[in-house]
């Protein structure tokens, strides 16, 4: 991995939980291992008033408590905190953006870095609008010659409407290969190599089609509750907040056409014409290719467990989901008439995000089973935690007659004992800095998937005869998700048993 030019990190919202828990950390990992810049600065920039001293001490404290690497030495953190600088203004306020031109300006001279500036918003949606705007007015966004790039966190607008015209206003004042639209999911080890399994081995790209493939199943699923978020999250919700960007994309990964080349135009191509392929779902199918639920009170491991419309912040009356699944198609010749199955919730009986694969059953099944589920080959593609591959296939069990057992051949990234495994936002942050967006969504992709998420959108608000089910905490959701998969004997893949006291149990 080689290191990036000479430049300055710029990030709004730097007195923020996403800076603190996420970004200086992934930077100091960066510069332990001789990857940041030669000359390089971190200019915090938010309304908190800190002066460069404070700002150090407080991003010290926040990379000795989230630091995920413990090997890192205090001299190494003192020696990066020296290149940590802070500008208080008002976001708001269009003059202030002259003060961080003028920090700009002094660093640069300081430290020599030709007037490379990357931006980064890590700040609520409502600035992605206004901050490049108000940079542009500062001639801040113009990059002849030199690095000025923008880092947009999700979401990415709040529907159709709001991302077209985020992206117009964007575009007003920057090139779209300026732009860079964050999913920390696509910056993940076992995502990336999902390119590497496909593309490098001869026994999988000849089956991953739909000769061969029964259905494709993802899921996201996390543990916690809103955890002091319900505010937020109850103007949100699982389909605006997962399903629009980190599982769609996940999808169009899994789904793309061999790209000509590694170049990230190549890729983000073949990803977005997936997503011009996926089936509308009509207004009038929505009910029956979609799910969604919210969790209820219930007992974890003998522990009283909030429901959602108990959370501090949600309303009490509380119709966002905290759970939805989807059944998709993809209609190109590669997967005419493959069902896609996605699924993410909260309060789920753990914290696993993976795909799987699941391949059709052989033609003439000579052995006996208990499910049709037992007769399919899985590959499943595990992105967290435990990071790897699993192949399921049959074996025999040793003794008389033909008994089988499904068996595994896995492979975890944890095995490899010599070599680090950078976490999302150190590749992330590392590729926006080298100019390579291949794992970052392009404006035409982000509309692309809002347009299909949009019936779904408009139904679930307006239309009142469409449920949401509650799902006791601690459960995989609500048991009426079952019916999206249509075929006999076939269910979700479900990874771990129910945490709920009350709570039906499942496979392993």
């Amino acid at each position: 991995m080689q290191r990036p030019e000479n430049l300055i990190l710029v990030i709004f919202g730097a007195s923020g939980d996403l800076a603190k828990r996420k970004l200086i950390p992934a930077l100091i990992e960066l510069y332990h291992q001789n990857l940041m810049p030669e000359n390089f600065a971190i200019l915090g920039v938010s309304r908190t008033d800190y002066s460069d001293s404070t700002f150090r001490t407080e991003m010290t404290e926040s990379i000795n408590e989230f630091l995920d690497d413990k090997d890192i030495s205090k001299k190494t953190i003192n020696e990066f905190v020296k290149n940590l600088y802070y500008q208080p203004i008002d976001t708001s306020k269009a003059d202030d953006y002259g003060l961080v031109k003028n920090k700009l300006n002094e660093l640069n001279e300081k430290l020599n870095t030709n007037g490379n500036y990357i931006f980064y918003l890590s700040t609520p949606p409502s600035l992605y609008e206004v901050i490049p705007k108000y940079l542009a007015q500062q001639g801040l966004n113009k990059n002849q010659n030199r690095i000025r790039r923008l880092i947009i966190e999700k979401p990415f607008g709040y529907n159709l409407e709001t991302a077209i015209s985020l992206n117009k206003k964007l575009l007003e004042d920057y090139e779209e290969e300026q732009i860079y639209r964050i999913d920390h999911y696509l910056g993940k080890e076992t995502v990336q190599n999902l390119f590497v399994t496909r593309f490098s081995n001869g026994i999988y790209e000849p089956l991953w089609n739909r000769n061969y493939v029964d259905h494709v199943e993802i899921t996201s699923a996390e543990s916690l509750g809103v955890e002091g978020r319900g505010g937020y999250y109850d103007n949100s919700g699982a389909l605006r907040d997962m399903v629009q960007n980190h599982l769609l994309q996940m999808a169009g990964f899994v789904a793309m056409e061999p790209p000509s080349s590694l170049d990230s135009r190549a890729i983000r191509n073949e990803t977005l014409k997936v997503f011009q392929s996926l089936r509308p779902i009509k207004e009038s199918e929505v009910k029956s290719f979609s799910i969604r639920g919210q969790y209820v009170a219930s007992k974890i491991k003998g522990e009283e467990v909030l429901g959602y419309r108990e959370e501090k912040g949600v309303n009490p009356k509380s119709k966002t989901e905290t759970y939805a699944a989807l059944k998709f198609y993809i209609d190109n010749w590669r997967w005419g008439g493959v069902p896609f199955y996605i699924r993410t919730g909260k309060r789920l009986p753990t914290k696993v995000t993976e795909i799987v694969i699941h391949f059709k059953e052989t033609p003439h099944y000579l052995f006996s089973k208990k499910t049709n589920s037992e007769a399919c080959n899985k590959l499943i593609i595990r992105i967290q935690p435990d990071e790897g591959i699993l192949l399921k296939f049959g074996m025999k069990v040793p003794g008389a007659g033909f008994n089988v057992q499904n068996v595994n051949m896995d492979f975890h990234y944890k095995d490899i004992s010599d070599e680090k495994m950078p976490n999302a936002y150190e590749r992330l942050l590392h590729d926006a800095m080298l100019g390579d967006s291949t794992l970052y969504a392009r404006g035409d992709a982000v509309e692309e998937a809002w347009k299909f998420i949009a019936p779904i959108q408009k139904v679930w608000e307006s239309d009142k005869s469409i449920k949401i089910y509650g799902y006791p905490a601690g459960t995989w959701g609500p048991e009426k998700a079952d019916e999206l998969i249509e075929k006999q004997g076939i269910t979700w893949r479900y990874p771990c048993k129910n945490l709920a006291d009350d709570g039906k149990y499942c496979e392993l």
